[in-house]
């Protein structure tokens, strides 16, 4: 099994608030890759930030992140699982955001767990694995 990292953890860690590092290692075994949504998220903080200091900052993470992770690009089988799972939470009345939607359909697609802080949006995604991620 691999790992789709969200941007909640991504976020937190360049916050100093998750430390990545240490969960990467203990998931050394395993594939661990972000969406293309994911890398958007974080060029979209990288592009708002308005003070020069937290703008550079936020290039070199994101340049990081670059260089780190595999970018899984979006494709026919995502846009599959997105579709299906999609009508599915519709059906039932139940929705999660269109980004996190993305994410859960590139997980879903290369039968990977997502790691995230935010749990809760992303069980709501039938069949959906969800790495267990330690809060500080």
């Amino acid at each position: 099994m691999g790992l789709i990292l969200d941007t909640s953890l991504l976020v937190a860690h360049e916050r100093r608030k998750f430390d990545l590092p240490a969960f990467l290692l203990s998931h050394a075994d395993e594939p661990v890759a972000i969406a293309a949504i994911t890398y958007s998220e974080l060029l979209h903080g990288w592009h708002r930030a308005a003070d020069p200091r937290i703008k550079t900052e936020r290039a070199l993470y994101v340049a990081g992140v670059r260089r780190d992770c595999t970018i899984v690009p979006f494709t026919e089988a995502q846009a599959e699982h997105h579709a299906r799972v999609w009508a599915e939470l519709e059906s039932r009345g139940v929705l999660i955001g269109a980004h996190d939607l993305q994410i859960a359909a590139t997980a879903l697609s290369l039968d990977y767990a997502v790691a995230t802080l935010n749990e809760k949006e992303f069980a709501r995604v039938p069949g959906l694995r969800l790495a267990q991620v330690e809060r500080r």
